[in-house]
């Protein structure tokens, strides 16, 4: 019995301690994943903020540099428009010859914002209406004001080519006439080149796959045929969130059949006040690194767990081996093995408690036990009461009753849900068994050991377990003086 219960309590001690290194080693992994992942996203914000400051660094420089390029674009549009007075129908210019001698493309757009002329052929029949209808309405309103305007970084609709752009309306407000300056040329962009800037980035990054820079009508800036000119219809609706809200939005999905994560940044100029101040920002990112992280952390999370388990295993063991012997004899009796009787106290009390009909409590007492220390020794004696505790033990079911040593050579039992008949079969078998036991060990000239039960049914003598136990000692002790080596119940008394 003592083996059984050190046993169970290694065991439950081994649970328990398996249970907190798990707990301990997922929320240590878990902390771990967590902070990878913050770290990944914080990566993802420090590429918006390199692509933002490269592409912010040459419009700065344009703006600060770049002033003689307008004023040339504003000087060579109202000499245009003196020429339009003097021959409205453009299809009479020589509009190579003209781009020659100003060395500004130019462009004519008609009240239906298409453009019908300009020495770039395959930008002829353009229409903003249908690809841009935003930036056709800005158009409408500058044909209207009559004004010139310019705008900052843009991008050729047909290449993707970086240049700048200038508008002023023809006096009749028929016409705008657009010219056209390629950035990519010039010694700024060339010294505040951003795509080198992103391009180099990203070589040094393993996260992130590409950067790029759309314009407010979803055309990529600088594509050198690296893909298609305009935004996926997949990536559309994310970009137009982001260019609309200010937020960035994102959504996963492939680049280079990878798993890769495309997210929308909004970037507003401070030094372009045209229709070219907003632009976004797409970042495509992998978790190839976060990934390696995770794969690593969870190795090592394995790893812990395992020695750990190994570690919480062995200190149990060891203390389970300290904790149990005093604490089996906490609530058991030394000698027997039995229940003590302050355990017996307290379980008696809590069957009571659930118990819902009747329940057998039996005092149980070895007649003349004296005798046996008296003759054969106290060593003899201890191994009667042992033995006697094992008859009791067979005589009631184990997982049924509770068994208890009362103090020298009594005993006590408690059945709960028995019938008062069922109690005194039980009795029965005790009293045959221990009789059995005494008639083949023990062997006495001035007398024999017996054994004498007194039995106390719950609710009938008594409801709670004091009066129970007063009841059974009584009829415990009837039992006695009827001869001995018998049972009663305490009702049977008159």
């Amino acid at each position: 019995m003592r083996y059984r219960f050190g046993m169970i309590l290694t065991i439950t001690m081994i649970v328990f301690a398996i249970a907190v290194s798990l707990l301990f080693s997922i929320t240590s992994y878990l902390k771990l994943r967590d902070q990878a992942i913050q770290n990944n996203r914080e990566q993802v914000r420090q590429n918006e903020l390199i692509a933002n400051n490269a592409l912010e660094t040459i419009e700065k420089a344009y703006n600060a540099f770049g002033s003689n390029i307008v004023a040339e674009m504003k000087k060579r549009s109202y000499y245009l428009l003196d020429l339009y007075d003097q021959q409205p129908d453009f299809g009479k210019w020589n509009l190579d010859a003209l781009e020659h001698q100003l060395s500004f493309d130019i462009y004519i757009i008609d009240s239906s914002n298409v453009i019908r002329y300009s020495n770039l052929e395959a930008d002829i029949g353009l229409d903003f209406h249908e690809c841009c209808p935003t930036f056709s309405g800005i158009l409408d309103a500058r044909r209207e004001s009559g004004t010139f305007y310019y705008d900052g970084v843009d991008v050729q609709q047909k290449t993707g080519e970086l240049k700048k752009y200038s508008y002023i309306a023809t006096r009749d407000h028929k016409y705008l006439i657009e010219l056209g300056y390629s950035l990519e040329q010039g010694t700024i962009f060339n010294e505040f080149n951003f795509f080198d800037v992103i391009a180099q980035f990203v070589k040094q990054s393993p996260s992130i796959d590409e950067i790029n820079v759309l314009s407010a009508d979803g055309t990529y800036y600088g594509t050198s045929g690296k893909h298609e000119l305009k935004i996926s219809p997949v990536g559309r609706p994310f970009f137009e969130r982001a260019l609309r809200s200010g937020q960035a939005t994102e959504y996963k999905g492939e680049w280079g059949n990878e798993p890769a994560t495309y997210r929308y940044v909004q970037y507003h100029s401070q030094y372009d006040q045209g229709a070219t101040k907003i632009k976004v920002l797409e970042i495509i990112s992998n978790e190839n690194g976060l990934q390696a992280i995770l794969a690593k952390e969870k190795k090592a999370f394995f790893n812990q767990l395992i020695i750990m388990i190994v570690v919480a295993i062995g200190i149990s063991y060891v203390l389970s081996k300290w904790v149990a012997r005093p604490l089996y004899y906490a609530f058991h009796d030394s000698l027997t093995g039995l229940k003590n009787r302050a355990a017996f106290d307290n379980l008696l009390e809590s069957a009571l408690a659930r118990t819902k009909g009747f329940t057998a409590l039996m005092m149980i007492d070895l007649d003349n036990f004296k005798l046996v220390n008296d003759a054969m020794g106290h060593d003899e004696g201890d191994i009667l009461l042992k033995n006697a505790a094992q008859c009791i033990l067979r005589g009631v079911d184990r997982k049924k009753g509770i068994k208890a040593r009362w103090g020298g050579d009594e005993f006590v039992v408690a059945i709960p849900h028995v019938s008062q008949e069922e109690a005194e079969r039980v009795a029965s078998r005790i009293i045959e068994s221990i009789t059995e036991l005494v008639s083949r060990e023990v062997r006495l000239a001035g007398g024999s050991v017996g054994v004498s039960i007194g039995i106390a049914l719950y609710p009938v003598h008594g409801e709670d377990k004091e009066t129970l136990l007063k009841k059974a000692d009584i009829a415990l002790y009837a039992a006695k003086e009827q001869g001995k080596n018998q049972y009663l119940t305490y009702r049977s008394q008159a």
